[in-house]
């Protein structure tokens, strides 16, 4: 069944800090100890990017590892990587420069600020058939609501809780502001071509919103589509479930193009998808798996809890095929107990700190790694 399947590659921003989740810049000094790691441009957060591969239990090692090879190199500074996505205990006033001579680094902090300074998991998929790939990328945006609201991690900004559940969401600036449902790889070019003339664009990888196209030469050249909305997911099994969530649905797509494009099987204009899949994203942002959302099928109301239900319930018959059910289970335990920030805003709201909170996240992170490396001996 491997041959149906998708290659799959993730990019992961993480957090440095303290052990009691006080957020410390090093990525200048890591990225010239350890080749896995790249800078972002506030040195707070650094990077990683995975192997494609189609085999959940390989992704699974290339997710995990370099995260036990960042934390051997910070135990010896006496600190750890942080969960959330956003800077929970940091300073937000000030931009910790990563590279001082980086002209696109100066770019960012002159535009944005620290509103760009968070944590997040990226998620592409490969699909070679361009006509698929912009398929894929109509349904996945009008579904992105979704995967925010199953990763929502970052509640908190500057020691205090923000009122939502994705702080990382609503501050990031989504650029342009204005993105059309593309009909096609020339709709999408013309439309490149004329931001970047305006200006609207720095570069063509200047196109931050929920799901973009990806390849080795944007806009021309693509070969995946990459879901850019998920929070930090720091537990693995749970990126995953969501990633096969994503994987099903785009096969399901594959299989049955009519039912499942929302341009083909939706009474919505192209105009009108896109503006429910914004104000969708930022409803999930704000409550995510409570939030009220608005269905691109029928332009209905449906909680969020109970869309995803549904879509796992339509994916169903195909992860039993694919031997990929178990994959799903992490999902049905967030549907069950709340999400990250769900969890952590209900002990908040009970009287935890956010410092204990955070400190909580450090063990589960590090105790995950741990039985891994267990798991991995027994072989």
């Amino acid at each position: 069944m491997i041959n149906f399947m998708l290659l799959k590659g993730f990019e992961v921003e993480l957090f440095t800090g303290t052990f009691a989740g006080a957020n410390v810049g090093v990525a200048s000094a890591i990225t010239q100890d350890l080749s896995d790691f790249v800078k972002e441009p506030d040195q707070r957060n650094l990077e990683y990017i995975t192997v494609p591969d189609k085999r959940y239990s390989v992704l699974k090692h290339a997710l995990l590892l370099p995260r036990q090879k960042l934390r051997k190199w910070l135990d010896d500074k006496k600190l750890t990587i942080l969960p959330g996505s956003t800077l929970s205990l940091g300073n937000t006033k000030i931009f910790e420069r990563s590279d001082s001579e980086n002209s696109y680094h100066s770019f960012i902090e002159k535009n944005y600020g620290t509103n760009v300074v968070t944590a997040s998991i990226h998620i592409n998929l490969g699909i070679e058939n361009l006509s698929l790939l912009f398929s894929a990328l109509r349904l996945v945006r009008c579904e992105a609501s979704l995967f925010l609201a199953l990763s929502a991690s970052s509640p908190f900004l500057e020691g205090k809780a923000t009122g939502v559940h994705s702080q990382r969401w609503m501050q990031f600036p989504k650029t342009p502001s204005n993105v059309p449902m593309f009909c096609d790889h020339s709709h999408y070019v013309k439309w490149v071509e004329e931001q970047l003339s305006q200006g609207n664009m720095h570069n063509e990888r200047h196109l931050w919103t929920s799901v973009r196209p990806n390849g080795p030469e944007r806009p021309h050249i693509l070969n995946r589509i990459e879901l850019r909305i998920c929070d930090l997911i720091a537990n693995v099994d749970l990126l995953l479930a969501i990633t096969a969530l994503l994987e099903l649905r785009i096969i399901n797509l594959q299989n049955n193009i009519k039912k499942y494009d929302p341009i083909e099987a939706s009474s919505k204009t192209q105009t009108e998808l896109a503006f429910l899949s914004d104000e969708n994203d930022l409803n999930a942002a704000k409550s995510s798996l409570d939030a009220d959302l608005i269905h691109w099928r029928n332009g209905k109301k449906i909680k969020c809890r109970n869309w995803i239900k549904e879509v796992l319930l339509d994916v169903k018959p195909l992860a039993k095929e694919l031997d990929m059910l178990e994959l799903l289970q992490p999902i049905e335990s967030v549907l069950i107990n709340g999400n990250q920030s769900m969890i952590w805003l209900d002990s908040y709201a009970k009287g935890v700190s956010i410092q204990s909170l955070l400190q909580n996240g450090i063990s589960e992170m590090e105790r995950e790694e741990t039985n891994f490396i267990q798991m991995k001996s027994t072989f």
